[in-house]
């Protein structure tokens, strides 16, 4: 299919269909795709914006994340709009699907170009929405996070990372890997070490060499035993504050992988010990609901892996949609 903007992004092939009395009861009859240049011109103003980013290749581990952003979409179907804890109704928000990011076959550094480009674009057209990218390995967020960059490099970045990794490996190990996207924002000057906030590290999953370039860049993280005492709200709410007071835009990524593989055996680097399900909608909640957080993504959820019902799939949607939630509760707020 000829990508409208190609080669920045491919259209969704999904297909909605609302109900004949035009109110969206699912999230895909919600969520309107972009198919065309017209569509991308007349709805700038949308409050939210779906980027697909199915690459893998750059995973250590192997990984079908590039299969997410379908199996995302397809999931949809399964969803209401309406979320009874909080009596909220996202229909209420408009919410596009840009498609896809193109791949390259074999070239990764191509690929990383390709997202930083088309992050770039939709950061630069969509100034005032809510940018969701699904994964996807990690290694995507460093340039998810150059592109919004480029886009307004005026504006100071802060990261809020839920994960069981540093993800601060070296780049001359493997290059620019799903272990790496941290390190590649601190090593390019994008983000400082200090505005990061990682909440969710625990066990025997990082090696002390890793926590020792932290400590030296001035990484702030929130081991999980530590977010259990306070809190794992409380938590996520003083990062936000300290964040909010040193940042203009603050990126949250979720690393499916900081969850329990109890949770999330969809996930090819998921370990014992980890958050579990309501522990992470709890965290997304209390971020969508913060002023500063502008972006977002969902990173290294493998649906090659999951269960034959997909319930890490479901998980990752109900994620999103949680986060979603949150931002919805920010703008009741405001008003």
């Amino acid at each position: 299919m000829k990508s409208f903007l190609y080669p920045i992004i491919n259209p969704s092939s999904f297909t909605w269909v609302r109900p004949g009395n035009g109110e969206a009861a699912k999230v895909h009859e919600w969520i309107q795709p972009i198919t065309a240049s017209t569509d991308f011109e007349q709805k700038k103003d949308a409050e939210v914006v779906i980027l697909g980013v199915p690459l893998s290749r750059s995973s250590i581990s192997a990984s079908g994340a590039s299969e997410f952003p379908e199996a995302f979409r397809r999931s949809w179907r399964g969803f209401s709009t309406y979320n009874l804890d909080d009596d909220v109704d996202l229909s209420e928000m408009t919410a596009l699907d840009a498609g896809d990011v193109p791949m390259h076959v074999t070239d990764i550094a191509q690929c990383h170009e390709n997202i930083t480009a088309a992050s770039a674009l939709i950061h630069q057209h969509f100034q005032n929405s809510l940018v969701c990218a699904i994964g996807g390995d990690h290694s995507i967020t460093a340039m998810l996070v150059k592109g919004m960059n480029q886009a307004k490099p005026q504006e100071k970045i802060g990261i809020l990372q839920f994960d069981t990794h540093f993800d601060l490996r070296d780049m001359s190990d493997n290059g620019p890997s799903n272990g790496t996207p941290m390190r590649n924002l601190i090593e390019s000057g994008v983000v400082e070490g200090s505005n990061m906030y990682n909440i969710g590290l625990h066990g025997f999953f990082n090696t002390k060499d890793l926590k020792q370039y932290a400590d030296e860049k001035g990484v702030n993280y929130i081991t999980l035993r530590k977010a259990r005492r306070r809190g794992v709200e409380e938590t996520v709410l003083q990062c936000l504050n300290d964040l909010s007071s040193k940042v203009d835009t603050i990126y949250v990524t979720v690393d499916m992988d900081v969850l329990d593989i109890t949770y999330a055996p969809g996930v090819p680097a998921s370990t014992p010990g980890g958050m579990t399900t309501e522990e992470l909608l709890e965290g997304v909640l209390a971020a969508g609901r913060h002023p500063k957080v502008k972006a977002m993504d969902i990173v290294c959820l493998d649906p090659q892996k999951d269960t034959q019902v997909q319930h890490t799939v479901k998980l990752g949607t109900h994620v999103f949609l949680t986060f979603l939630t949150g931002v919805m509760l920010r703008q009741s707020a405001s008003r």
